[in-house]
This record gives C-alpha cells, sequence and structure tokens, in this order.
C-alpha cells in the first residue's frame, strides 16, 4: 500500500452550505471551518469529506457530459423512499433516474449523488 485515503474534496460555489448538508446526509460533524474550506468528518475517524470554494464554480451535467461529473458519491440506505424525502427536505433535486435499488439526486451544488439499498447477499 502506497497510502490510505484521508479525505474526498468536492469543489463548490458555498462550502458552508454544502458541509451543511452532506453532515445531516450522512451524520458527520464540521471539524475545519473556514471561508474557503470546509471539512466533515465521521466520529469514528473514516475518512473525511471537505468542501472547496472554487469561483466561478460550473457544476456538472448530469446525465450529460457537457461538463462531465468526475465522482459522485453513493449514500446507503435501508429505507429508500424515507430517504428520499429527507433530502429532498435538506435541498437535494431528483435527478429524475431510478433504479430498483437505487435513485440519483443532485446536491445544492449540482454534484450526482444516489441513494443506494445493497443486497448484502450479492
Amino acid at each position: 500500500m502506497i497510502g490510505e485515503l484521508h479525505s474526498i474534496v468536492l469543489d463548490c460555489p458555498d462550502p458552508d452550505r454544502l458541509a451543511s448538508f452532506y453532515e445531516e446526509l450522512l451524520g458527520m460533524e464540521r471539524v475545519d471551518n473556514e471561508a474557503d474550506w470546509v471539512t466533515i468528518a465521521p466520529v469514528t475517524g473514516a475518512p473525511s469529506v471537505a468542501f472547496q470554494l472554487v469561483d466561478p464554480y460550473t457544476p456538472p451535467q448530469w446525465p450529460g457530459q457537457l461538463v462531465p461529473q468526475q465522482l459522485h458519491l453513493d449514500v446507503k440506505v435501508d429505507d429508500i423512499d424515507l430517504a428520499e424525502k429527507q433530502v429532498l427536505a435538506l435541498g437535494a433535486t431528483d435527478a429524475g433516474y431510478r433504479e430498483s435499488d437505487f435513485r440519483v439526486y443532485l446536491d445544492p451544488a449540482g454534484h450526482p449523488f444516489c441513494l443506494v439499498i445493497l443486497d448484502e447477499d450479492a
């Protein structure tokens, strides 16, 4: 092993707002809070998620690739219908793509993410 994952960083126009969204979505806590950089992390010490100010910021266009997504997060949930209501209340947008085991949304900065139900036996 060369190294270990320390953090995942998302470019965005408002680090505070996007960090607040993901704090609620992922149950993490803010550990660094600057005007141009906010980091949230789980209490377990697993890798953190950071939000970096980019100005001007151009959100990815999904599903098209005119402005391609460069990553997306899959968030495992137990009840996808309940989780959908919760993420929409936090400010997510339904991207309109659904399968039986996942649904795609856009966070407040336009990054796609999925709510997924995983078959633990698979």
